[in-house]
């Protein structure tokens, strides 16, 4: 493997992103929501705007520079996990944790009761024991994640952000 360098994840810049664009899109990325849900791309945004490193293998890699060119884990909810829990190469890597384990500017993946899991919200924050989430789709900021009722959760706590160099 080329020489690299683990980075911090900066959580706020990934909160700071999530509150801005939760309610609306940024003109940068293409809205995904009428082909079949545009949360993990949202997802991929806020943990872009907190590592600010993209993977740009193609195929297995995780990048955007537009609709039609990017990979399946920028916008598919499997594709973003195996993408960010078996990353040894560049940009953001993670392990899944459970929920109590969860950080600011991690992620939470929600699945029915046999096992399909179909959105990522965005943790923004903490209330009273509850994780607040912020997500597209149907569009949130501070939503409390108990109340969207999945049969099983999983936590992605984004460990750090790898940075290649010769």
């Amino acid at each position: 493997m080329p020489n690299y360098e683990i980075l911090p994840y900066d959580r706020e810049a990934a909160v700071a992103y999530a509150r801005r664009w939760a309610f609306s899109r940024n003109p940068a990325y293409y809205d995904f929501s009428a082909i079949g849900g545009d949360c993990t791309n949202f997802a991929s945004q806020c943990i872009y705007a907190g590592a600010k490193i993209m993977n740009f293998t193609p195929t297995l890699g995780w990048f955007y520079r537009s609709a039609s060119n990017r990979t399946a884990s920028w916008t598919g909810v499997e594709y973003l996990y195996n993408f960010l829990t078996a990353n040894a190469s560049e940009g953001p890597f993670a392990k899944e944790v459970p929920l109590s384990e969860l950080q600011r500017g991690d992620i939470v993946q929600l699945a029915s009761a046999t096992g399909d899991f179909y959105h990522s919200p965005v943790v923004v924050g903490f209330s009273a024991g509850e994780i607040l989430v912020a997500a597209h789709s149907y569009d949130a900021f501070d939503k409390r994640l108990s109340s969207y009722g999945a049969a099983i959760t999983r936590g992605l706590h984004i460990s750090g952000v790898r940075r290649i160099f010769s």
